[in-house]
């Protein structure tokens, strides 16, 4: 239940939680600020970290962790095989998602490949609602195709539906008949749709995603690396999950998936991640991959403490303080600057703000990166670091073309229990501040492109001078401000 003012004005998000330690930022004069960026090649992943005064980029492995989680670390069961703390991240696994079956691995991209190498054959297609760039990158590696199935409702900027990110069911059933069942390497849910602006899913679609597979004998998965948001979002947005507790959710999703997957650097706000499922012969099937690419079947790459952290944060999952926190937050950041008519993905989703950047410079072609060019300006006049989720971060097709992406997107990721309201405003007035200067913008072109994952560590640099442009402009209005 939310916390009312008496004063409608003073209405914000309220943390529940009080901060206990601190880490100091800086924030470097723009001129500075400019040498940075073009000497990372307009690429914020190349940015270092004590250059950024907020860093946006990403809220995964950056969350503020628990005291608890903090003091679980000081008893890990420090053992190459057999280690207690493994045992206790089953029991915590156990009680939120209700299965004894665990394979752990360091992060979300390494349960990615195991799947790839498990179940998809070269001429085989995985079916989600959205892809992911590691997800995509690792199904195309091995010789199977990606095919995005989300409701055309979810590539609409802005609209007042409350789960953008649900597949098109209709299209699903028909995909799996076209192609046949045996061509089907999985069907893939992602809980929150990263690339279209965190978009949750409703459980009713999830439900029938995976009875849909079961009619066809097709393996249902989910990525449930974004699974907290959603579940607030199905909480808040959705009437049959009104009265549920987020662990009957967990519990539910957990009966009618055949694998869960996820990131422990989203899901726990810790390190690591895991492969569940309720089908033991499912596990076994991955679990030759685990020493093969992470580490032994106790610790999957992860280190000790961590799993404990990661523990501790499982439970902390199930607690609405703790999943209302983020996609308050967010809610918040999206509504100021919708205020200042900055085009924004509503509703708001889960992650982190984005804008549409086909909006903010709709006359920029996508082979000049309109997305790459609004991440970079943010880092230019306001020391903040976004990401890039446009084009750029897709990869080309095998004849060397582009492919545009659907969206245009700059994320500007809130990492859970960082940042103050004051910070977030400060990110809102910054952005206003581009957008009212937005006609100074110009594009970006390659210098270095790698050939996979290019968003990475690739690097570009700016058509004509336009960065320099809005230093000057800059100055000019706020004189010799940071």
């Amino acid at each position: 239940m939310a916390v009312k003012f008496y004063c409608p004005e003073n209405q914000v998000p309220l943390e529940m939680h009080k901060v206990r330690v601190i880490q100091k930022l800086t924030l470097l004069p723009i001129e500075e600020r400019l040498r940075k960026l073009q000497e990372a090649g307009n690429n914020t992943f190349l940015l270092q970290n004590k250059d950024i005064f907020m860093d946006m980029l990403t809220d995964s492995g950056v969350n503020a962790m628990s005291d608890k989680q903090t003091a679980a670390m000081h008893i890990a069961d420090d053992a190459y095989a057999g280690s207690e703390s493994f045992n206790r991240l089953k029991k915590a696994i156990k009680e939120v998602f209700g299965i004894e079956n665990v394979l752990p691995v360091h992060q979300g991209r390494a349960a990615e490949n195991i799947l790839a190498e498990r179940f998809v054959k070269p001429g085989s297609v995985a079916l989600m609602n959205f892809h992911f760039t590691t997800t995509k990158a690792h199904v195309t590696r091995v010789g199977g195709e990606v095919i995005e199935l989300v409701d055309k409702k979810g590539l609409i900027p802005v609209s007042d539906d409350p789960f953008k990110g649900d597949f098109d069911l209709a299209q699903l059933e028909k995909t799996i008949k076209d192609y046949g069942a045996d061509k089907i390497a999985y069907v893939r849910v992602e809980a929150g749709t990263n690339l279209i602006g965190g978009q949750p899913v409703s459980l009713e679609n999830m439900c029938a995603v995976a009875d849909i597979c079961h009619k066809y004998g097709v393996t249902s998965i989910l990525d449930a690396s974004l699974l907290q948001d959603n579940i607030y979002f199905m909480k808040t947005r959705e009437a049959q999950c009104k009265y549920m507790q987020p662990k009957e959710i967990y519990h539910l999703l957990a009966d009618k998936m055949d694998i869960i997957y996820f990131s422990a650097r989203k899901l726990g706000f810790a390190r690591g991640g895991a492969i569940i499922s309720h089908n033991a012969d499912l596990i076994k099937s991955m679990m030759e991959f685990i020493p093969l690419y992470e580490g032994f079947l106790t610790y999957g790459g992860i280190d000790v403490r961590s799993i404990e952290s990661m523990a501790e944060g499982l439970y902390e999952s199930l607690d609405m303080e703790y999943l209302a926190h983020g996609p308050e937050f967010i809610a918040y950041l999206i509504k100021e600057l919708d205020d200042y008519g900055v085009p924004v993905i509503k509703p708001a989703g889960g992650l982190g703000a984005h804008l549409n950047c086909s909006a903010f410079v709709p006359n920029m072609p996508h082979s000049q990166y309109p997305a790459g060019v609004v991440a970079a300006a943010l880092y230019l006049i306001g020391g903040i670091r976004p990401m890039e989720r446009g084009t750029l971060s897709e990869q080309r097709e095998p004849d060397g073309t582009e492919r545009y992406a659907e969206l245009e997107l700059v994320r500007l990721a809130v990492p859970r229990r960082v940042f103050t309201l004051s910070q977030i405003k400060y990110v809102a007035d910054r952005v206003k501040w581009l957008w009212d200067n937005r006609q100074l913008l110009g594009g970006l072109e390659w210098v270095e492109e790698p050939a996979v994952l290019r968003f990475f560590f690739g690097r570009l640099k700016e058509i004509g001078h336009w960065q320099e442009d809005l230093v000057e402009k800059f100055r000019a209005d706020f004189g010799d401000s940071l």
